[in-house]
């Protein structure tokens, strides 16, 4: 028999669609915005006007995230994917076993680490609106706290970029660790949105994206921030920076 006939019968392992398409917006959309607010920044005063944007775009993308992990399709939401401790310890303790089983959609490390990169994403983008540089410019919701307040927010906007890199760092590690270890692509499905794996139940196999709704959130959010930046006051503080 030819090596091409045995492939032929071979079992094929069947893709099945698992992150919607506003999930893997949001995903890729985040790191951009990510990447854009630390160039923004490190290109100084001219450019905070771009950084200030980068960040509203992360503050609404991860107010998006919270509510699709609600509202969402099946492994957007977080009941779906979020485990209590006892069942991420176990996880743990079997995955240095070697004997975890395949997970359609986060296992539950990869859980903690997704809430954990909104708390500290969307935390550092709030901060950021009362933050002030001690030379021109200052958040647009700076006028709303006291100058010693603003610049606590200030130190700990920047400090949480520390820790975010390292959260994200780890996280990239660990989708490396299972190309390797798994040979499962996460990066091809987080842009294609299909796993290949093995025996999914068949509620777990995403047929709908719910696009529309996706869509009204962002623009409601959006607005919303917009209705507050536009009526924040005014600092009388400014010159005294």
């Amino acid at each position: 028999m030819t090596v091409v006939s045995e492939l032929a019968r071979a079992p094929k392992v069947k893709e099945h669609q698992v992150w919607d398409l506003p999930v893997r917006l949001f995903h890729w959309t985040l790191v951009s915005a990510m990447i854009g607010a630390f160039v923004t920044n490190r290109l100084g005063v001219a450019y905070f006007k771009y950084h200030v944007w980068f960040g509203y775009t992360v503050i609404v993308l991860v107010l998006f995230r919270v509510i699709w992990g609600f509202v969402g399709t099946h492994h957007a939401r977080f009941k779906n994917f979020v485990y209590g401790p006892t069942k991420t310890l176990q996880y743990t303790i079997s995955l240095f076993r070697g004997q975890v089983r395949p997970h359609a959609g986060h296992n539950p490390l990869g859980a903690c680490m997704v809430l954990v990169l909104l708390m500290a994403l969307g935390t550092q983008a709030v901060f950021g609106l009362f933050s002030n540089d001690d030379i021109f410019n200052t958040g647009p919701l700076y006028g709303y706290v006291s100058k010693e307040l603003s610049r606590k927010l200030t130190s700990m906007h920047r400090i949480l970029f520390y820790w975010i890199v390292i959260a994200a760092a780890i996280h990239i590690v660990a989708v490396i660790a299972h190309q390797i270890f798994d040979k499962a692509n996460l990066i091809i499905s987080m842009f294609t949105g299909c796993k290949q794996l093995v025996n999914v139940p068949e509620v777990e196999v995403n047929y709908r994206s719910r696009d529309w709704v996706a869509v009204l959130l962002i623009v409601a959010l959006s607005i919303g921030l917009a209705w507050v930046i536009r009526h924040a006051p005014v600092s009388l503080d400014l010159d005294s920076l």
